[in-house]
């Protein structure tokens, strides 16, 4: 596992997956997530990257796109596999993502990941996204926003970062969506992007 992962954070969700996954499965629906998959998705193969306990991955092969579901966390794994065992989920974590090849996917999800990630290790994050989507996929990214570095009760980091870090690793391909929003689930400010490889689409 790549030394950029924030072991504190990875430790705070395998010790807690279980109520974790109940936090989340208790929110709203994230209907503005929905909303912007349906208009910029591509059909066929998707990546969820941080998919946690399987919520967002669930919800994807439910409206059309077959979707497996990565995660740093064992415990989250575990609990996505509980709730999901039709569904397909493995052991990865950013900025490696070294058990997923390169090209393999039409669209890439990474829903309030990277802010776990070292600052350093951000937009090597991102530029991997980039190689795992075919020419032409698209890849949807968020993070939660915050003024300075913190962690929360639970010991995760939240990192504050600057947007330029995001978009300068996106250098080159099509920006579609650039906006900071409050999230209709969790009630958190948060940034998103979502952007095209450049290249023919397949």
């Amino acid at each position: 596992m790549s030394r950029s992962v924030d072991l504190q954070t990875l430790a705070a969700y395998d010790a807690d997956a279980s109520a974790f996954a109940q936090d989340w499965h208790a929110q709203p629906p994230p209907s503005d997530l929905h909303a912007i998959i349906k208009r910029f998705f591509k059909p066929g193969p998707t990546a969820d990257v941080g998919c946690g306990s399987g919520r967002d991955a669930a919800w994807l092969c439910a409206n059309g796109f077959s979707t497996v579901g990565y995660d740093a966390s064992q415990g989250l794994l575990a609990e996505a596999r509980r709730r999901y065992p039709h569904l397909e989920f493995h052991c990865a974590a950013l900025p490696d993502l070294s058990q997923v090849a390169d090209e393999s996917y039409d669209n890439a999800l990474c829903e309030t990941v990277v802010m776990h990630l070292e600052r350093t290790a951000i937009g090597p994050a991102v530029q991997r996204l980039l190689t795992i989507l075919k020419p032409g996929g698209i890849l949807y990214l968020s993070w939660r926003v915050s003024q300075t570095d913190l962690r929360d009760g639970h010991g995760r980091l939240y990192a504050a970062f600057d947007t330029g870090l995001v978009t300068g690793a996106l250098a080159g391909q099509s920006i579609l969506l650039d906006e900071e929003v409050v999230s209709a689930s969790s009630g958190k400010i948060i940034h998103r992007v979502v952007a095209r490889k450049v290249g023919a689409s397949t």
